[in-house]
């Protein structure tokens, strides 16, 4: 995918065949993606570029299908993390060149028609996005890759990966056994 491929309509296309419909979330992931590759020059994010770019997302709905979609990142390859924040806004990074951008959804302005067709496919980007430049540290164990260190939890004895790991009490625990906190419930 060059830059030329960078239109809106490629682009939704191809979030619609990942997303399954083309509602308001996936074209604004779309915008989204098509202005943060350009902000920070990834032309072809699943060809040459594709070991170029991380992206992390800021809410887990349609706009991150969009993302996922059309640059190819994934959190199983480790080229796009997810921070459920609930909010619409994702950042780009480029790793050859340091260069990234965040990338936030405007308050609907008064009078902005949202009535009929999706606003989003027409509104300009600088009245739908704030673009910001900013700065990513990402350390060795979140970088793509082979895991850095696997070790095993003293409580569970499951397996943690990439230094996801907290000692207690001298103890090596994976996080949820070292807070006490599950998301789940054995029965």
């Amino acid at each position: 995918m060059s830059d030329a491929c960078l239109t809106l309509d490629s682009c939704l296309a191809i979030a619609e065949a990942l997303h399954g419909d083309i509602c308001a979330g996936l074209t604004i992931g779309t915008r989204m993606v098509i202005a943060g590759l350009r902000a920070i020059g990834i032309e072809d994010p699943k060809g040459k570029d594709r070991k170029k770019l991380i992206v992390f997302v800021e809410i887990d709905r349609c706009a991150t299908d969009a993302i996922m979609a059309i640059t190819g990142c994934r959190p199983g390859k480790r080229t796009m993390k997810i921070y459920d924040h609930g909010k619409m806004a994702a950042t780009f990074l480029n790793l050859e060149t340091g260069k990234a951008v965040r990338l936030t959804v405007k308050e609907k302005e008064d009078g902005q028609d949202t009535a009929g067709k999706n606003p989003y496919l027409t509104l300009p980007d600088e009245k739908l996005l704030t673009i910001e430049a900013v700065a990513v540290s990402l350390p060795p164990q979140d970088m793509p890759g082979k895991p850095i260190r696997v070790v095993k939890c003293d409580v569970c004895g499951e397996r943690v990966m990439d230094m996801r790991e907290e000692v207690v009490d001298g103890r090596t625990l994976c996080r949820p056994c070292a807070r006490d906190k599950r998301y789940y419930s054995p029965l």
